[in-house]
């Protein structure tokens, strides 16, 4: 057991470096296993990859046309034949041209591909304008080079690595399993079934859309020796335990305190509205990971893309798009970072919330404790994360959901 500052709230860059570091030090202990190219979407690297050699292995055509050293002068004789990309090709004299096909290694001591469009062939010779070495030739090393390193342990595989890992020989990789992930919902109104759990079916398609695995392991009402039982019982059983509700400081809130009794609260709150209260612990006794994540569901969305997200896929980076914002919006506390939701028309920004919108939340200032809790807010098309009142007609930089989900 650890004792917590519950004063102590980090900004969301410095929960996100936490978050971060915890990650690396616990998939160092996940197993690992092989699995093929065509299987690595989501998938986290375990080894570093590097080349084994140049690529391309040698000067490659990129046109067809004719290669030869850009250093002789019109007219060039033409050899016969053509190189094509399964040839050995053959050596090439001064003032000679050979005929060549896209993707064929050039002969030694060509450096320079003639389009066949811009050539002129008469007699057996090749004319045609200047240019300079290089031109339309794929040079040797230039796209890898033998020993660079090319993906580093932790890195989350994509589809579109599959062209580069291929390129460089390999038919597999070595990755971390999966996390196992429990999923649970607490509040006594959730357990008895007068409220729907709005927040577990969200979270489970966000770990999953990540690259994990996740279970559904039911609902706890407020009380702490079955939030508590429930917690121990999924840590057994789960790399990582993700439970939503119970995370302020009020008298019936007892996740925080049974992540305190069973493991090390590492941070409780954020400086980001909504979702404020959010909570990330270690429990060395079970090997696992706790995440403690707000009720109210919006609040719970932005918190687990912009702060749980990094620790299911090690990305911290949020990709914007520029819009203009149609609405002023005023902010509370200047202690926050507040995360905005906008909905997209072309190139304007319309704060989904404000009174001119289809949801009426505010019409001045930013309201985050009711729009965390207002589902209709979902159908915004992203986020834009400020610590500053903003101006109807600023350009505004939109995090989209679909870059962060």
């Amino acid at each position: 057991m650890t004792d917590y500052d519950h004063d102590v709230m980090l900004w969301r860059e410095a929960a996100v470096e936490r978050v971060r570091s915890l990650r690396s030090s616990f998939f160092a202990d996940c197993g690992v296993e092989t699995i093929s190219l065509d299987a690595i979407s989501g998938r986290v690297l375990a080894n570093d990859v590097q080349a084994p050699s140049d690529i391309p292995p040698h000067d490659r055509a990129t046109m067809d046309g004719f290669a030869f050293d850009a250093a002789d002068d019109y007219p060039l004789t033409i050899l016969e034949g053509e190189v094509f990309p399964e040839d050995e090709p053959p050596a090439l004299g001064s003032g000679k041209a050979i005929r060549i096909a896209t993707g064929a290694p050039l002969p030694r001591r060509a450096n320079v591909v003639l389009k066949r469009e811009e050539s002129n062939v008469e007699e057996g010779h090749l004319h045609g304008p200047s240019i300079s070495p290089g031109t339309y030739v794929y040079e040797r090393g230039s796209n890898v080079a033998a020993g660079e390193t090319l993906f580093e342990a932790g890195e989350r595989l994509s589809p579109k690595d599959a062209i580069l890992l291929g390129d460089l020989g390999y038919e597999s990789v070595s990755v971390h399993q999966r996390l196992s992930v429990g999923v649970a919902a607490t509040g006594t109104e959730i357990h008895e079934g007068r409220l729907t759990d709005l927040d577990s079916s969200m979270l489970m398609g966000l770990i999953r859309s990540w690259g994990h695995e996740v279970t559904y392991e039911g609902t706890a009402p407020d009380e702490y020796e079955r939030i508590d039982g429930l917690v121990d019982e999924m840590a057994r059983k789960h790399d990582v335990v993700v439970t939503t509700g119970g995370t302020s400081v009020g008298h019936k809130d007892h996740v925080i305190r049974a992540l305190n009794a069973l493991g090390e609260v590492l941070f409780h709150r954020v400086r980001l509205r909504p979702g404020k209260p959010i909570a990330f612990a270690r429990l060395p006794d079970h090997n696992a990971i706790a995440i403690a994540i707000p009720g109210k569901p919006v609040g719970a969305h932005t918190v687990a893309t912009l702060i749980t997200r990094p620790f299911f896929t090690g990305e911290a980076t949020l990709p914007t798009i520029q819009a203009t914002l149609t609405r002023d919006v005023g902010l509370g506390s200047a202690d926050f970072e507040y995360a905005i939701p906008v909905a997209l028309n072309g190139k304007e920004a319309m704060p989904l919330g404000h009174a001119d919108s289809a949801l009426a939340v505010y019409r001045e200032a930013f309201n985050p404790s009711v729009l965390s809790s207002s589902t209709r807010a979902t159908r915004a098309d992203g986020i834009v994360l400020t610590t500053t009142a903003l101006n109807a007609g600023e350009t505004i930089d939109v995090v989209p959901y679909l870059a962060i989900e």
